[in-house]
């Protein structure tokens, strides 16, 4: 860089022959002294062109231009000046100068002089130089900063008075390609008045090398950069030393924005996550933060809402890619857990209102105490109002009661934005290692992703919804690895996600010996070519769910999966009022084109249970088509089951059930819906008992028949045909799933029957 030849600055102070009144023998500002009618210009001196003749006479005898010679950020200027002592007792000399600010007072506490070089003979022609700049490089003699406006430039003479000196025309001249270059591609901020000593606020420096990199790269050279407030980087930039912020300050990089750069500037990957999700959410020019196939070991939660610090709401498509979070033991994973006095009151399904010391309830805490359903989360804590908002209403409470409330520790917590729309995770793993749970939600939000991704034996949660920030949610060809892979089915508690509201699509993924795959709330959902795994080593194991749903109209498809050692149970237990009134009962669940299997199991074992909570409930839409069952080393009863702990359904509203075209290996009864039976009678009866019994699926009665279809001859008592058709009567005998055919006279001979549990319209 050569200022003078880029831009036509030119930096040289008047010579000598334009008159000796533009010389200070001050400090060269306007009304100093000059040397005017003081020294003489001597013009045919064998050895200088023209050059000043003086006498010293001050101990420290000042010559300064008072021409301003500009100080530009990034440049620096060599001064230099050659003389010689013609009589007189010999002197030293050095480089000096005089720094101004821009509006023209003095640049206090600056170096403004060089190294002293003593004259050793007379007549010798001496050559001092000194170098004045903005950075404090070395071979920098009086680092000036960012502040400095220009400055005036000569020399001292110092020692003894006496001597008669000539002194040739002063030289300044742009020397920054002494210290770098612009064919280099790289801007120090040390050029722009950076200290690096980790107290000095270093912000300005750091701009202003960015300000001037024009494309190249900038350098943060050794040292600690104070940066104390936030900052946005244009320029690519590269970190030898490292950065101190405050935790509200902001560093944007906008041209190297990568997890591995904010981890080069803070020397503590941990902070440099923070950072980097920090200057995620705001304005980087980038939509997702590559972790550039780093593993991070965290050591606490990571709060992102408090890393971010100035957003409560984010609804913009941000991308999270390319990493591992590596949580490490230790006491910040330890659960809180907080037991306390509430009321709930069923006409205000989603409050406990008198919470004993609300301030005490963290957000985001599973309640767990009588009547409390699966997964049930704090959502929202009203502090002044003595209330906590909950993700899903209680079954079956009225009235005051001690509730426990359990906070999970989580790698990645967004439960402190009010509202997250839109955020993805891709290709990273959350390596719980059995201290951390992986992933807790917004209370609100759409269209939250994890895709193409891990979470490795996390204490008790894989992914967690306190309230809708699961509305949408896409779950995609993932792995989920239990920390409880050698416990018993039954003994696990961990749960590998749960979802409130409504649409979510898990898709692809692998999970292996949780409590529960999927406890799922809202309808809408798909389930699409999974693989949950639930089984164990024990003998004569119990199973567990592997998919809740604790709503009774769920809408959902479960299709293509692998459905390995669990059930899927099908409840309505977030429901203040679990009986059936004015609503949907159990409908809208589809199960097809799925492979069961179950090993080791006792015979009581069902893929399918329906749990009603209250009573009066009936199914009123399922479908159960082209699937596969198959018990290995075991033989289960059936494939379905009502649960009647709590109540049972009502087998006289059922309507719109299919339950057909499945295959069935160790399993020891066969269902359908319609279910086709023949039934042979050796002796002529005028009213024939056609029992379906186990074959009627849930056990439920037969309500209508579709048809009879007499296989061969229906023949009197005088062994004649007879062409007419009964009638039928549907229902009977003690658990009404025995079908009467009536005939119009005593007949005998074989029919094949279909019957149905359900009105089908």
């Amino acid at each position: 860089m050569n200022k003078a030849v880029t831009d036509g600055i030119d930096f040289m102070p008047p010579p000598f022959i334009d008159g000796l009144d533009q010389w200070s023998r001050g400090d060269g500002t306007p009304g100093s002294p000059t040397y005017l009618g003081v020294g003489s210009f001597v013009a045919d001196d064998p050895d200088f062109r023209g050059c000043l003749e003086l006498t010293k006479t001050e101990a420290t005898q000042r010559l300064r231009a008072m021409a301003e010679t500009p100080i530009l950020p990034g440049c620096y200027l060599r001064i230099r000046v050659r003389l010689k002592v013609l009589s007189g007792d010999l002197p030293g000399v050095r480089i000096a100068a005089w720094a101004g600010l821009a509006g023209g007072g003095h640049l206090d506490g600056v170096a403004e002089y060089g190294p002293t070089t003593q004259i050793g003979r007379l007549n010798d022609i001496v050559t001092v130089e000194g170098y004045v700049g903005t950075g404090a490089r070395s071979g920098v003699d009086m680092p000036w900063g960012t502040a400095a406006a220009f400055g005036h430039f000569g020399i001292d003479l110092t020692g003894p008075t006496g001597a008669v000196i000539r002194i040739d025309d002063v030289e300044i001249a742009d020397a920054t390609d002494v210290f770098h270059r612009d064919m280099m591609d790289i801007v120090d901020i040390r050029d722009y008045g950076a200290i690096g000593d980790g107290f000095t606020d270093d912000t300005a420096a750091l701009e202003a090398a960015d300000a001037a990199a024009a494309g190249r790269i900038v350098l943060v050279p050794e040292g600690i950069y104070r940066i104390e407030s936030s900052v946005s980087i244009a320029s690519p930039i590269r970190f030898h030393g490292r950065l101190s912020m405050p935790d509200d300050a902001m560093l944007l990089l906008l041209k190297s924005f990568d997890l591995p750069t904010y981890i080069e500037a803070f020397w503590d990957e941990e902070l440099a996550f923070k950072k980097a999700m920090q200057a995620l959410f705001n304005h980087t020019d980038h939509e997702s933060l590559n972790m550039g196939g780093r593993r991070v070991q965290i050591t606490a939660p990571i709060d992102v809402a408090a890393a971010v610090v100035n957003r409560a709401t984010f609804e913009t498509r941000r991308v999270l890619r390319n990493g591992q979070l590596d949580a490490q033991a230790g006491a910040a994973w330890d659960p809180q857990v907080v037991t306390v006095q509430a009321s709930y009151d069923p006409d205000n399904p989603t409050w406990l209102t008198g919470v004993g010391a609300p301030d005490s309830i963290p957000l985001g805490a599973l309640v767990t105490g009588n009547g409390v359903g699966r997964e049930v989360y704090v959502r929202n804590v009203d502090v002044p109002g003595g209330r906590i908002e909950l993700s899903a209403p209680l079954y079956g409470v009225s009235g005051s009661q001690s509730f426990a409330f359990t906070r999970f520790r989580y790698l990645l917590d967004f439960s402190g934005f009010s509202k997250l729309s839109k955020f993805v995770i891709e290709s990273v793993e959350l390596k719980c290692n059995g201290v951390a749970s992986g992933l807790m939600l917004a209370p609100d939000g759409v269209i939250f992703q994890f895709r193409e991704s891990q979470i490795n034996a996390p204490r008790d949660r894989a992914i967690t919804s306190i309230g809708t920030g699961c509305q949408g949610l896409l779950i995609d060809r993932n792995q989920f690895l239990s920390n409880e892979m050698q416990a018993a089915a039954q003994s696990r508690t961990s749960i590998c996600l749960n979802v409130n509201a409504n649409d979510a699509k898990i898709r692809d993924n692998r999970a292996v010996r949780f409590r529960h795959f999927a406890v799922l709330g809202g309808g809408g959902h798909m389930l699409l070519g999974n693989h949950w795994f639930q089984g164990d080593s024990e003998s004569d194991g119990v199973r567990t769910g592997g998919v809740i749903f604790t709503q009774p109209h769920v809408r959902s498809v479960i299709n293509g999966n692998y459905i390995d050692n669990s059930t899927i149970e099908w409840t309505n237990e977030h429901d203040a009022a679990p009986e059936h009134s004015n609503e949907y009962s159990f409908s809208g669940l589809t199960i097809t084109g799925n492979t069961c299997v179950v090993s080791g199991v006792l015979p009581s074992f069902r893929w399918l249970v329906i749990t009603p909570y209250g009573p009066d409930h009936f199914i009123h839409g399922l479908t159960v088509t082209g699937n596969a069952f198959r018990a290995i080393s075991a033989t289960v009863d059936r494939i379905e089951a009502i649960n009647a702990a709590f109540a049972d359904l009502d087998p006289n509203r059922t309507r719109n059930v299919l339950i057909g075209g499945n295959t069935y290996n160790g399993v020891a009864q066969f269902v359908a819906n319609p279910v086709s039976e023949a039934f042979a009678i050796a002796t002529t009866q005028s009213v024939w008992s056609c029992d379906f019994g186990a074959r009627m699926a849930f056990g439920q009665r037969a309500r209508v028949v579709e048809a009879v279809v007499a296989d061969g001859a229906i023949r009197n008592a005088a062994g004649g045909r007879v062409f007419a058709m009964p009638h039928v009567e549907t229902g009977r005998g003690a658990t009404g799933q025995t079908v009467e055919l009536h005939w119009p006279e005593p007949v005998k001979g074989t029919v094949r029957v279909s019957a149905r549990i359900d009105n089908p319209e």
